[in-house]
């Protein structure tokens, strides 16, 4: 199973680029940490993940401050479900500083 994430700033219309993102299991452990790219992506964590309870944990807080915007969300929390142990999850970020979307892409 891989899983890849891609960020979107809806404000500049442009990728989200050095966002900090965590990847933990349900108990709450570390498993990855990564940035996103110029292109707004982690392509991969670099880790397999069997069927459970995942986060990504993006730091929004730290990217809007860098940009001198205020925002409302410090983090976005992204809860899924890993169902099927040989399948590509790939969970992308609408951002902006007072609202945010997400969905399960491919």
């Amino acid at each position: 199973m891989s899983l890849s994430t891609h960020v979107l700033d809806a404000v500049s219309g442009r990728p989200a680029a050095g966002v900090a993102v965590h990847l933990t299991d349900g108990a709450g452990t570390i498993l990855a940490t990564g940035h996103t790219d110029d292109d707004g992506r982690v392509r991969s964590f670099g880790t397999s993940l069997v069927a459970g309870i995942y986060r990504l944990r993006f730091d929004t807080g730290a990217y809007f401050t860098g940009r001198g915007v205020v925002g409302f969300y410090p983090e976005v929390v992204v809860a899924f479900e890993v169902t099927d142990a040989d399948a590509h999850y790939h969970v992308p970020l609408l951002l902006s500083p007072y609202a945010y979307s997400t969905y399960r892409g491919s």
